[in-house]
């Protein structure tokens, strides 16, 4: 067990108070982290804001140079982050795997970012005008980074707005405050970082609102990164809103994954096993209903069915585990009650249903009334709902019959056929021929409606710069009055 300290102006700091920080498997303690207070996050903005006129003005080769170095210092420590993704959020190897690729593909693809186009030139009609539409970084970005896919959720919350200028205070949640931000804090200090860069307040739980009441409170902060819940994000958006601040949300999302009667059953049955239960349906991008044409329901689900008990539940750390543990017992229990209560008012549990230790069984529902919670509502877990369709316009309709709009995929044998039914779903990405789940750090994934607005990767420009229209005149001009 390591004690950790805060990270501000490029210096580990306290406070003395500590909370623990457990192991959604074995309840057991995997560090102590520092109860920051209000009066850390103000420091942490304060340096922030100290260090961005340099940062902003720093060219484009020396940032590339710390961005490459910290991806070797993550491709370096990956047996370390996996081990420690394992004990402090319950991620299987599988997972661990993905959020440290795409992590060190993202440091070394924002690496470029500093050379795309800032500006352009626009024509004016007034003789002898030149006019420019600049971008430039805001200032200070508060990020606030989820546990769920807590190391590669991190490095995203921070890379977007460093690349483009920007410095960043980092507020993990209290539920993976090491993987999700003093990791990132350590690997950005050894790659040479300049002080105050990135800071990193960690608080305990239960304590979120002082530190979020300093960013908004905050003048010099001048967005608000978050990635979590679509409750959450509203009552962010709104105090965003109050303070003029600008906002970028990645939310939540009922996802829904297409099965036509002309998809190759088996690839889609894989497919969805993989959309439904990877890392234990803990992803804002995991399918949480399919929509399967009649004519193969039957079949589909039956093979889904088989599929989901082959899926092994047990410690995250066993190479062998692909279901590990739901982060907390609160968490344990939401999902329980939601299956409980759909069960109750008429659902059908084709496989699982029930909780092994802290894991929750891979679970497939059918006949779930539309009264039921998890019938369109987003439910943390491995839980699938299916549903039959008549036809693909009918599936289309249910897709977009949510409040939510993240990610969506169809599965079916005419790809063009496929890539007309996505253009008519309301979703910030669609994957013809693939499941919900992906993440490429040079693609603009994002959602609409509640699930949130703003892109990622270099996307990301247009929400971590703003524009400034400069113009220069030849000669001298005349005025009407």
């Amino acid at each position: 067990m390591r004690e950790y300290r805060q990270y501000i102006g490029g210096q580990w700091v306290g406070p003395d108070r500590l909370f623990d920080d457990l192991d959604p498997y074995r309840g057991t303690v995997v560090a102590r982290v520092p109860a920051g207070t209000r009066a850390d996050a103000a420091r942490a903005v304060d340096a922030a804001a100290a260090a961005f006129p340099e940062w902003a003005d720093l060219p484009p080769a020396e940032k590339q140079t710390l961005f490459l170095r910290a991806a070797d210092i993550v491709e370096r420590r990956t047996g370390e982050i996996t081990a420690l993704l394992a004990a402090e959020t319950g991620c299987a190897g599988g997972f661990a795997g993905f959020q440290i690729l795409t992590a060190t593909r993202l440091l070394r693809q924002a690496a470029n970012w500093g050379y795309l186009p800032a500006g352009e030139i626009i024509r004016s009609d007034i003789p002898g005008t030149f006019a420019m539409a600049l971008r430039r970084p805001l200032g200070v970005v508060a990020g606030i980074s989820p546990w769920n896919g807590a190391h590669v959720l991190a490095w995203r919350t921070v890379v977007n707005p460093l690349a483009f200028g920007n410095t960043v205070v980092l507020k993990p949640s209290e539920e993976a405050p090491v993987s999700a931000g003093l990791l990132v804090a350590e690997i950005l200090d050894e790659a040479g970082f300049p002080p105050g860069t990135v800071n990193v307040v960690t608080h305990a739980p239960g304590e979120a609102v002082p530190v979020a009441d300093e960013f908004f409170d905050r003048p010099e902060v001048r967005c608000i990164n978050f990635t979590g819940s679509s409750a959450t994000g509203r009552i962010l958006a709104e105090r965003a809103g109050r303070a003029l601040k600008r906002c970028v949300l990645e939310l939540g999302g009922y996802n829904p994954l297409i099965v036509l009667a002309d998809a190759d059953l088996d690839y889609a049955v894989e497919a969805a096993a993989f959309a439904a239960f990877f890392h234990s349906g803990q992803i804002c991008m995991n399918a949480r209903k399919v929509l399967v044409e009649r004519p193969v329901y039957d079949a589909f689900v039956g093979r889904l069915a088989a599929r989901a008990q082959t899926l092994r539940a047990g410690d995250p750390a066993d190479p062998g585990t692909v279901i590990g543990p739901l982060i907390s017992p609160a968490a344990l229990d939401r999902v329980a009650r939601e299956v409980d209560e759909a069960v109750a008012v008429g659902a059908k549990v084709l496989v699982g249903g029930s909780a092994d230790g802290p894991c929750y069984q891979p679970t497939v529902l059918t006949d779930v009334p539309e009264g039921a919670r998890i019938h369109s509502e987003e439910t943390f877990g491995p839980v699938l709902v299916a549903q039959p369709v008549d036809d693909a316009d009918e599936a289309v309709a249910i897709a977009n019959a949510t409040r939510y709009g993240l990610s969506a995929g169809l599965i079916t044998g005419d790809n063009q056929r496929g890539f007309a039914l996505a253009r008519r779903i309301d979703a910030g990405v669609v994957h013809v021929n693939d499941q919900t789940i992906a993440d490429e750090p040079q693609l603009p994934l994002g959602g609409v409606k509640d699930s949130g607005w703003g892109r990622s990767g270099p996307h990301s420009m247009a929400d971590f710069t703003e524009l400034q229209w400069i113009t220069t005149r030849d000669g001298t001009g005349t005025y009407p009055i």
